[in-house]
Parts: C-alpha cells; sequence; structure tokens
C-alpha cells in the first residue's frame, strides 16, 4: 500500500527574529553592559547573568547591568547602552550552529527569507554586511521601522507583503512570547526556537507556537517546519 501523505516542504516564505533565534549576540550585550560598569567602577557581569534577558531589549540590559535603578532611572540608560552597543555589534556575536545550513536550503527551495526584530532598524542593518546577508535577506523590518513592534503583528504583515507572500504562507521563527503572540495576530504559523534567550519563568509551551524545536538543524529539512 502506497503513502498517500504530501512529501513535506519548506515554507513559501520564511521569518526570523534575530537575537537569540539566528544570532547569538549575548557575548555582544556583554560586552556592552561590562564597559558601561567598568566605568562607574563596578565588577564585571558573566553571560549568565545577562543571557536570559538579551531578546528582551536595551531597557531590560540596563536593568540586569544596574538592578538598583528604578524605571526612570533605566530608562536614561538607553541612549548609552545604544552607543555602546554599536560600537561592540558583531565583535564577539556568532551564528547559531545550523543557521547557515537551514539559509542555504531555504534558498535552494527558492523560499525568500527575512529578519522581523524588535532591534532598532539601523543597528539590524549593520549587522547584515557583517554576516554578508546584506543581498540575501528579503526584507529586514527593526523594532522602529513601523508604527508598531511586536507583539503588534503589524511588522510580520508588512514583511510578509514585502516579499509578496500571504502571510499565512509564511512561517515566523523566534525565541520570545512576543514572537509567537505576533505570529499568532498576523495568522502566520510559527516555530518556537527553544535555543534561544528565555528567563527562568518562561514557559514555552504556553505560547502556543506550532512548532517547538531544541536546535536549528531541524529546520534544514522541510519536516521541522509547520506543514500545512
Amino acid at each position: 500500500m502506497s503513502d498517500s501523505s504530501p512529501a513535506a516542504r519548506f515554507p513559501a516564505g520564511a521569518l526570523f527574529d534575530l537575537d537569540g533565534t539566528l544570532l547569538d549576540s549575548a557575548p555582544d550585550m556583554l560586552a556592552t553592559v561590562n564597559r558601561m560598569r567598568a566605568s562607574r567602577d563596578r565588577p564585571p557581569l558573566t553571560l549568565s547573568e545577562i543571557r536570559p534577558v538579551v531578546s528582551r531589549g536595551a531597557r531590560a540590559m540596563a536593568s540586569v547591568a544596574f538592578p538598583e535603578l528604578d524605571t526612570e532611572g533605566v530608562a536614561g540608560l538607553v541612549p548609552e547602552f545604544l552607543a555602546v552597543y554599536a560600537e561592540e555589534l558583531g565583535r564577539h556575536s556568532v551564528l547559531f550552529d545550523g543557521v547557515e545550513a537551514m539559509l542555504a536550503a531555504l534558498e535552494a527551495a527558492g523560499t525568500p527569507w527575512g529578519i522581523v526584530t524588535n532591534k532598532p532598524e539601523y543597528l539590524a542593518a549593520q549587522i547584515l554586511p557583517q554576516l554578508g546577508w546584506q543581498d540575501r535577506c528579503a526584507v529586514l523590518i527593526g523594532g522602529d521601522t513601523l508604527a508598531e513592534r511586536k507583539p503588534h503583528p503589524l511588522p510580520l504583515l508588512r514583511a510578509a507583503e514585502s516579499i509578496g507572500i500571504a502571510p499565512a504562507d509564511c512561517v515566523y521563527v523566534g525565541d520570545d512570547a512576543r514572537d509567537i503572540t505576533a505570529a499568532r495576530a498576523a495568522g502566520m504559523p510559527s516555530v518556537v526556537a527553544l535555543w534561544g534567550y528565555r528567563l527562568d519563568d518562561d514557559d514555552p509551551v504556553a505560547w502556543q507556537g506550532d512548532v517547538m524545536l531544541d536546535a536549528v538543524q531541524a529546520l534544514v529539512d522541510p519536516a521541522g517546519w509547520p506543514q500545512r
């Protein structure tokens, strides 16, 4: 008896979060906060202390670096954090294992891919040429590109529109609850990147992504992606 089940396929379009999904940028963030702490005669932090909040942005990083500060004090450090981070950008970060093989597999299948991140667009744009992605990434949307940012669905909807593919025919891959919330609101299937950055009390199962994966390598095979 022959197997009539359809063969697994890559999605028509693939969209990714950046930090914690494609790029292990925690070392860049660590260098940034430790420069800020050193300028105030504070001892350095360790990677394990800052890694869980890397996907949460500049405010979260500043809060971990200076836990004694209130919300206003943390907000006041954001411009300094971004300025120092711009100098450390790409100096220490690396791609997660399997990312290049996955992107090559998507390209071989004719699937355009892009990045939707809450990182400021000017910083994300600087990373692309460092990775040789400036001509490969079909769309880049940062946290300040549009009037809304994740978990709002607008960035994902605009990215899908930009590559000319319906949201339901794209897949979004991210390591944070905001990523999966945005995908669900956009009507876009999602992959929870368990290899990324999470707080100890995060419950990825509760995010209700379509697929949960422990390693990027699973996405080199079309069977690793959500199937319609």
